[in-house]
Order: structure tokens, then C-alpha cells, then sequence
């Protein structure tokens, strides 16, 4: 009878315990389950081992387990909140993206930093069809282990720009960032031989005369800026996405 009852008592907690874990990882929001960097994957991680231990031991108080899943839950939201608005929080909080290829060439020391062997860079290159490294233009680890690759422009594949006249217009490289969040990367624009000012005067033709307006803001190898801005009001007419 006993016994019954215990497993009756688990049956509950699963019961209780499971929409509970679930509200809660719905709303520390997509990337928690979607990216999983660092401090998402240590979140969902110690969810699981509360949530477990919860459902596995009869003995545990439930109501101390849901007060744990609400806190990690809130503490999730509050990082994640804190690294939006301050990317130095957001930096300390997870990697960096890291450049290992560069036109063809592999990054040795960058590899090393981050402790990721030929081996690896090789598997994730032949997973995205890419057999000859020096097809590679720029390759990098991202935040999340992903790896991001730019062939050169004749080694990618056929898209319509490329079939028409003049391709070469079309062929405007990398984007690198040069603003974001009205903090101005001034070694990406001297790298392009540009500086302050000549950002400056790009901002002003398209109507900005405060950087820290700009959320985003972008220079491609024709020294062409793309801009976002922080004030969002034109696009709230944006089409829904439904599943």
C-alpha cells in the first residue's frame, strides 16, 4: 500500500511539476532553448537537475522545488535583460565569435585559445559540403560552437545576381560592423580606412545626427553603410509569423 502511494505521490509531481518547468522555460524566452550559450545552458541545466531530483525523491518538500524553478526562471530574465542593455555583461557571459579561417588560411593561435583541433574545423566545414579549406574566405566559431562560413564568391552557390550582367557589382563582400548600440568600433573603421568622421558624414545623409540612435550600423568592402536605427516605430506594421 505503501508503495502505491509512493508511486501515486511521484505520478502527481510529474503531473504538477512538468506544466510548472515548462511555463517557465517559455518565458526565460527562444534562446534559452534555441542557442544555449553558456549561461542559458548552465540555466537549463540546473532546471533539469531540480526538476529531476524533485520528480525522483517523494522526500522533497514540492513547494521548495517550485520556488527554485520561479527563481531560476527570474534570475534567467534578469541576466538576460542586463546583457541587452550592457553588451559588457553579455561578453562576460558567454564567448566570442572566433575567426579560424581567413582566406584559406587557418587562425593556429585563434584555434588554440578555444581550444578547438583541425580535426573539428575540418568535420564542421565537411558537414556544410565544404571539402577544400581553400574555398574558405572567412570561417567562424560562433557564440554557440556554430560554425559560420563565407566561400569566396566564385565558389558559392548560384544565385540570381550571378547569372546577371556585371556580377561584380553585386560581389560587395563582408559586412563588418562598425556601430553597435552607439558605441563606434574605431579599429574596424580604421582596418577600412576610414575614420570617425567619414562615419559621421555617412550618418548625416541618411538623416542621423546622433550615433547613439544607431543600434546597428555596417561597411562592406565598397565602403557602403548600412544602418539600423534604435527607434523601430516604421516596422510595427510587421506580417505575422504563425506555426
Amino acid at each position: 500500500m505503501e508503495y502505491a502511494l509512493q508511486i501515486l505521490k511521484v505520478l502527481g509531481r510529474i503531473v504538477t511539476i512538468l506544466p510548472l518547468a515548462l511555463f517557465a522555460t517559455l518565458y526565460m524566452g527562444k534562446r534559452s532553448i534555441g542557442e544555449l550559450p553558456v549561461f542559458d545552458f548552465l540555466v537549463i541545466l540546473t532546471l533539469g537537475a531540480v526538476v529531476g531530483a524533485d520528480i525522483a525523491d517523494p522526500k522533497i518538500n514540492h513547494i521548495y522545488t517550485a520556488i527554485a524553478i520561479i527563481a531560476i526562471a527570474l534570475l534567467q530574465k534578469l541576466v538576460a535583460t542586463w546583457k541587452i542593455k550592457n553588451r559588457k555583461i553579455g561578453r562576460l557571459l558567454t564567448f566570442e565569435p572566433t575567426m579560424v579561417i581567413y582566406q584559406g588560411q587557418f587562425s593556429v593561435n585563434k584555434m588554440k585559445k578555444i581550444q578547438y583541433s583541425i580535426d573539428t574545423i575540418l568535420q564542421m566545414l565537411r558537414e556544410q559540403q565544404i571539402f577544400n579549406v581553400k574555398d574558405v574566405e572567412i570561417a567562424i566559431v560562433e557564440a554557440n560552437g556554430n560554425l559560420s562560413v563565407k566561400l569566396y564568391p566564385e565558389k558559392e552557390v548560384a544565385r540570381v545576381e550571378h547569372i546577371l550582367p556585371q556580377p561584380d557589382v553585386f560581389n560587395k563582400g563582408i559586412d563588418v560592423p562598425v556601430v553597435i548600440d552607439g558605441e563606434i568600433f574605431e579599429k574596424v573603421l580604421y582596418s577600412r580606412n576610414l575614420n570617425e568622421s567619414w562615419l559621421y558624414e555617412e550618418l548625416e545623409r541618411k538623416n542621423i545626427f546622433d550615433v547613439k540612435e544607431v543600434f546597428y550600423a555596417a561597411v562592406n568592402d565598397m565602403n557602403e553603410l548600412h544602418v539600423s536605427i534604435k527607434n523601430t516605430n516604421n516596422l510595427q506594421n510587421l506580417p505575422p509569423i504563425l506555426h
